[in-house]
This record gives C-alpha cells, structure tokens and sequence, in this order.
C-alpha cells in the first residue's frame, strides 16, 4: 500500500463506496478520514473545518472519538486482511473503545492518527491509537474491533 498523498487510502481502495460518517469515501458530509499502512503502523492526516470546533481554536471531543474510532477500526480491519492471507478486509465493527484526551487538540492545522495492533486473535483485533496536533500527543485510543459475519448489518458495508 502506497503513503502518498494522493494515492488512494484504504477506505477508497476497499470502500469506496461506504457512507460511515467518520470514514466513508461516499459520505459527502463526513469526515473522510484517509487511512494508510505504514508497516505495522496506519496513519492519516486530517485537517479540521471550523464546524469541528468546541470552543475557538479547540477540537470538539466527539469528532476526536470519531476520528480514532474509525481509523483505529481501518487498522483492525487492514491487519485482520494481512492475518487471514485474504484479498480484502472484513467488515469490521467497533465491541468497545476508549477515548483518552491528554490536552486539547488545537484547530491550527492537520492532525495526525496512528494506530497499531496489540493483539490479532481470531476475528478480532485490540488496537492502540494517537492523535498529535501541533507535535504533541493529545489523545488516545484502545478499543476492541471485530469482523462480522453474514446476517450482521454491517457484513456488506464496504
């Protein structure tokens, strides 16, 4: 998988079509986030619209849970596709995660997300998350993600 810029991110390679609020490429109005893998790492760079704020020049706490809910979730699902040998990732869906705000998260410019697997077992994935702004650590991420299964609403969401 590619790191530039403007080479596609995960969601747009293997979801091009998915409408989730955080990260699908279909959702005009969303977040849109652009997953890649570096190694063992996924990464993303997002830029914050004033929309986002929740107070001047500060993050809102909702859209930075969103922000590493789905790209901690891109991460579960790209080292599950390497895990199982497959083509493509599982669908996968969010079982629990937490949220950490270290600082707040200034508007000034670009974040950064970087994610990485602490355990791969089966159908699931624990990963840890960061988002930096301004070249510090402003917020954490541990969750627990896993890929559905027929049946499941979200088995053919991307």
């Amino acid at each position: 998988m590619s790191t530039t810029p403007d080479a596609p991110s995960l969601q747009e390679q293997y979801a091009p079509h998915n409408s989730c609020f955080g990260c699908g490429p279909a959702n005009t109005q969303g977040l849109r986030i652009r997953s890649r893998a570096e190694g063992d790492l996924v990464v993303a760079e997002w830029t914050p619209s004033e929309h986002h704020q929740a107070f001047p020049g500060v993050l809102n706490g909702g859209i930075i849970g969103a922000l590493l809910d789905c790209h901690c979730n891109w991460t579960a699902a790209w080292h599950l596709m390497k895990a199982q040998g497959a083509s493509s990732p599982p669908c996968t869906v969010t079982a629990d995660y937490s949220i950490t705000l270290k600082r707040p998260t200034p508007m000034s410019g670009p974040v950064r997300l970087e994610a990485k697997p602490v355990e791969i077992k089966g159908d699931r994935a624990i990963i840890e998350g960061t988002l930096t702004a301004g070249g510090k650590v402003t917020a954490l991420c541990r969750g627990t993600f896993v890929a559905v299964k027929e049946g499941h609403p979200a088995y053919h969401r991307w």
